[in-house]
């Protein structure tokens, strides 16, 4: 099967994939609640002749599945997000990945290559919110036996990421003693003031860092009326570079921070490291044969490497083997992500043009691999 009939094999899917990608867009579902969706995806691959395990890594809405080509030969893995934003539905177009790698999956299935090969879908749920493939990689799935990683995601232009940031979340409790701000203010022990010393400490700590390092932190809750000194506040913080190695160092310099600011506030504290995302590893060589078979099938919008993006748990699977995410334009250049703009294209045709031509550039890439072209 040459590309042109890997395409048209694609193609004739095109309506029961715009079919599916609406359905999970209308029932949006926040991290580890992806039921509906999961049985899509998992429902159509079953069909389809996928060995289907659900519940992988102790998550409920994880899967694999698997078809085999003989036995041995490259293994080819097709990764998967399908959570929504809270508020704010599918603004980040995860909606459109599951339908997009099922049929790249399907096609590099019915073409049944002379070739010994595999293909295995992983559906990584929460990658918003608590980061699923994080929680695989420590629940003992390790993606090890895939030779690649590819992702297909939608987006403002068509591209690829050379690199992404480096991710450690806290989040910080600060408690206090309350007292009457007039009356008994020698009794209280204030835990705003040590949110407030903390967020005053991470801003001198901003001048001392790498300059890719990113900063951000917020009231996680309010802390009560002006006549009551706080008993407790919380803060959370995200801490951010393109090299964790930098970044664990940038930690442990926030944590005496944390720690500083209890003890001049004397107030007790609890901090709780939420999660933390590894930075990509960028596989250029991969970068540029996907580059290559989105120009192959015509996908629109064609630009160059984005140089820089946020953090995603994908980045972490890349420091296990190569990897790589194919951005398909589908919203006007410089649209940004979780925006009501994303949720608006989320049924168009461009969104559903958005699932062919990444499913087309995943399958030849696929392909390629095997030494089929």
């Amino acid at each position: 099967m040459d590309k042109k009939q890997l395409y048209a094999c694609i193609d004739g899917m095109a309506a029961e994939m715009a079919a599916m990608a609406d359905d999970i867009f209308d029932h949006p579902e926040l991290g580890m609640e992806e039921f509906h969706a999961l049985d899509l995806l998992t429902g159509w691959l079953e069909r389809e002749g996928f060995q289907v395990e659900r519940g992988v890594g102790g998550l409920k809405t994880a899967f694999r599945a698997v078809w085999n080509h003989g036995e041995g030969g490259p293994n080819i893995g097709l990764l998967c997000e399908y959570d929504a934003l809270e508020g704010i539905g599918h603004a980040c177009a995860h909606h459109l990945q599951g339908p997009s790698v099922l049929a790249a999956a399907a096609a590099l299935k019915r073409a049944e290559f002379a070739e010994n090969y595999s293909v295995t879908i992983y559906g990584t749920p929460a990658e918003e919110s608590v980061s699923g493939k994080i929680l695989m990689l420590k629940n003992g799935v390790s993606f090890e036996e895939l030779d690649v990683a590819l992702m297909m995601h939608g987006g403002p232009d068509t591209c690829v990421d050379e690199k992404s940031l480096a991710l450690t979340n806290y989040l910080v409790v600060f408690k206090g003693q309350g007292a009457h701000a007039a009356l008994a203010p020698e009794k209280g022990r204030s835990a705003l003031d040590a949110l407030l010393l903390a967020f005053n400490g991470m801003e001198f700590l901003r001048e001392h860092v790498r300059e890719d390092t990113r900063m951000h932190y917020t009231i996680k809750e309010t802390p009560g009326p002006t006549n009551v000194v706080p008993a407790r506040a919380v803060g959370e913080f995200s801490l951010r570079s393109y090299s964790r190695e930098v970044l664990n160092d940038v930690c442990r310099r926030f944590e005496q921070i944390i720690q500083g600011a209890a003890l001049m506030a004397d107030v007790e504290y609890e901090i709780t490291k939420e999660k933390s995302l590894d930075n990509k590893v960028p596989c250029y060589p991969l970068n540029e044969i996907i580059m290559d078979n989105a120009a192959a099938c015509g996908a629109p919008g064609l630009a160059p490497v984005r140089k820089k993006t946020g953090s995603t748990d994908f980045g972490n699977v890349t420091n296990h083997m190569p990897g790589c995410c194919i951005r398909v334009k589908f919203v006007p250049t410089g649209t940004s992500s979780h925006t009501q703009a994303f949720v608006d294209a989320g049924k168009s045709q461009e969104a559903h043009d958005a699932i062919l031509y990444g499913a087309k550039t995943l399958a030849g890439t696929g392909q390629g691999a095997l030494g089929c072209v």
